[in-house]
């Protein structure tokens, strides 16, 4: 797709006056045009396209038709589109209001906060609009003001003119005054707190709803500092970062940029006239006019004379991402950093015999409680990753069986989502295992890994180019669940002679059980090969050799650089690791002419799984 020209959706608020309607030639049927909303995906106020195949449809349902890689790279970390721009006509004072941070937001609305800057396109003589405090004040201080109405005498009024720009933080007290034109770039959020609204009715012939007890909550008292550089930008945080664009037809005629993969590209014309084209088309602006263009768009020219506000979103400062590792009998929740190493974790029983609502709830619940305690806000987080054991759905975020958990058709990624708001991958979790060692464990120098996790059954994850191989469908691999002995032991899939029916944990003592009449335990059988008990080395040489014929299956398909051995009984180490390699050179394909991989040791334990799961993100 091509330039994308919007139209906006229209609001007219009490205060709002005409100028939008009579300047700006917005089209509206009322007289009061208080904001028209530009660029929006917001249920509230969705913006529409103008232009192209897409013409009259919502900007939402041309990102859902196109896909979310028209957002850009940047944006993944957004559960919902991220931004909403605005033009505000304040005829009159607005009220006095406040938004939560995300936290307090998502605890208790159910959706983000909100951060914003104003760019001030025009102002009367004697406009100015409130911005914090003009002193530190208590909570107490705070409520008595309110209630006896003397509030404004505490709040510091700023006087402002055209070109002014202010960055207003979640949780500071602020309101735009009357006789002011504002662009707002804001977070994608309708979360407001009106602590003062000047005795107004509404049109229902009521005062407006006042929000008191949640402002006083959330309200930052302390003076705010109204210099925040941004510089070379006019506002940049980790929810937009906004450029002031200048053609003055003389000295700067024309200004070509670049939409990268990173970010799609808004483009707001505060003022002027002119043409934006790029290699497919040419459009005419004029002042009040916004556009879209969508990541990877590439070179775009604007010509002309104008003032623009272009908006993107930049790559997120030290990001969070959150790994979830479900099994059978505990979950094991990390916070990883960029570095793919686990700040904390946390680890909480399964306890599969509650339903996986319950479960998925309480792990959801942790999750928020883990990221309090480590004082890592929600929009630190990038998104989440889960392992599940069983057959995954990985496109649809949807659990299609686990035996271990007994859950079937579990819409995993979705109730996730509504308890913690961002984006939510999943995976098989011994794929996630696999991924983990290969991006922080004893793979982390290769890009093909093949491991093998061997405890009470055998687990397998494929990791080619970096990247979890599962195949066209869902399921993943099962290299478990290959059959090595035709007719041979029954496996716990009902198959016959499968790899797991011969080289996990319980398959060994089982063959350990036939063999001495004895229940043992993994770690003895071992040392019993190893002192010299004849039934018991025989026990292991058949174990080994069984898991060897695996992975000669496995290389000889695969062909990886390097099979990771994981799991209790990756604990022998070289007792496996030597004999494993011997027949791996003996029985591969080409011996050792074909580049045979290497066989090591996992490294991670319990911790590749989150590592792996956050590695989704």
């Amino acid at each position: 797709m091509s330039i994308l020209k919007l139209k906006p959706s229209c609001k007219d608020y009490i205060w709002g006056g005409s100028r939008l309607k009579e300047e700006y030639e917005k089209e509206y049927d009322g007289n009061v045009l208080a904001e028209t909303w530009e660029l929006s995906c917001h249920p509230d106020g969705p913006s529409y396209i103008a232009n192209g195949e897409y013409a009259g449809k919502t900007l939402q349902q041309y990102i859902d038709a196109e896909g979310k890689e028209v957002l850009g790279t940047n944006c993944r970390r957004f559960r919902d589109f991220p931004i909403l721009t605005k033009f505000i006509d304040a005829k009159d004072n607005l009220s006095i209001q406040v938004h939560p941070d995300n936290r307090y937001a998502l605890k208790n609305e159910g959706q983000y906060g909100k951060t914003e800057m104003w760019y001030v396109m025009d102002a009367g003589k004697d406009a100015f609009l409130y911005y914090g405090f003009k002193r530190e004040i208590t909570k107490e201080e705070f409520e008595k003001r309110i209630k006896e109405d003397t509030l404004l005498e505490v709040l510091n009024a700023v006087p402002v003119q055209k070109g002014d720009v202010l960055f207003i933080e979640s949780r500071t007290i602020h309101a735009i005054g009357k006789d002011i034109l504002i662009a707002e770039i804001q977070q994608n959020s309708n979360v407001t707190y009106r602590v003062y609204d000047y005795g107004r009715i509404g049109k229902d012939g009521r005062k407006r709803d006042l929000h008191i007890e949640k402002a006083l909550a959330v309200t930052n008292r302390v003076p705010i500092m109204k210099d925040k550089s941004s510089y070379p930008h006019i506002a940049d945080c980790d929810y937009f970062t906004v450029d002031k664009l200048n053609l003055d037809g003389k000295v700067m005629k024309k200004m070509e940029g670049n939409v990268s993969e990173e970010s799609f590209a808004s483009i707001l014309i505060l003022d002027g006239k002119g043409t934006i084209s790029d290699a497919k088309e040419e459009l005419d602006f004029k002042k009040g006019d916004s556009f879209f263009l969508s990541a990877g768009e590439g070179n775009y020219t604007i010509e002309g004379i104008c003032d623009a506000l272009v908006t993107t979103i930049r790559e997120k400062a030290a990001p969070v991402r959150i790994g979830i590792d479900i099994g059978g009998t505990d979950t094991k929740i990390g916070l990883v950093d960029i570095h793919q190493k686990i700040i904390v974790c946390e680890k909480m029983k399964t306890d599969a015999s509650r339903s996986p609502e319950e479960i998925i709830r309480e792990i959801g619940q942790k999750t928020l409680e883990l990221l309090e305690r480590q004082g890592i806000a929600i929009d630190q987080c990038v998104g989440a990753g889960i392992g599940v054991p069983g057959t995954i759905d990985r496109k649809n975020g949807i659990v299609r069986y686990s035996n271990n958990i007994k859950w079937e058709n579990v819409e995993i990624a979705k109730k996730m989502g509504e308890i913690i708001p961002i984006p939510i991958r999943i995976a098989n979790d011994a794929d996630c295992a696999a991924l983990g060692e290969t991006v922080a464990g004893a793979g982390k120098e290769c890009q093909d890994v093949i491991m093998l996790t061997l405890g009470t059954g055998v687990g397998g994850g494929i990791v080619l180019d970096g990247n979890i191989f599962s195949g066209g469908g869902i399921g993943g691999s099962e290299l478990g669940h290959m059959v090595i002995v035709e007719n041979g032991e029954p496996c716990t899939c009902g198959r016959l002679g499968c790899l797991e029916a011969y080289a996990s944990a319980t398959a060994l003592v089982k063959s350990a059980l036939r063999a001495t009449g004895k229940k043992m335990l993994p770690q003895e059988i071992f040392e019993g090969a190893r002192e010299g008990d004849s039934a018991l080395k025989e026990v292991v040489d058949l174990f080994i050799n069984r898991l060897g014929t695996g992975i000669v299956n496995i290389v000889n398909i695969f062909r990886p650089q390097l099979v990771l051995l994981g799991g209790g009984l990756s604990g022998q180490g070289e007792r496996l690791v030597e004999p494993l390699c011997d027949i791996m050179k003996k029985e591969c394909f080409g011996g050792d002419k074909g580049e045979l991989p290497e066989i090591e040791i996992a490294a991670l334990g319990n911790e590749a799984g989150m590592i792996g799961a956050a590695s989704l993100i």
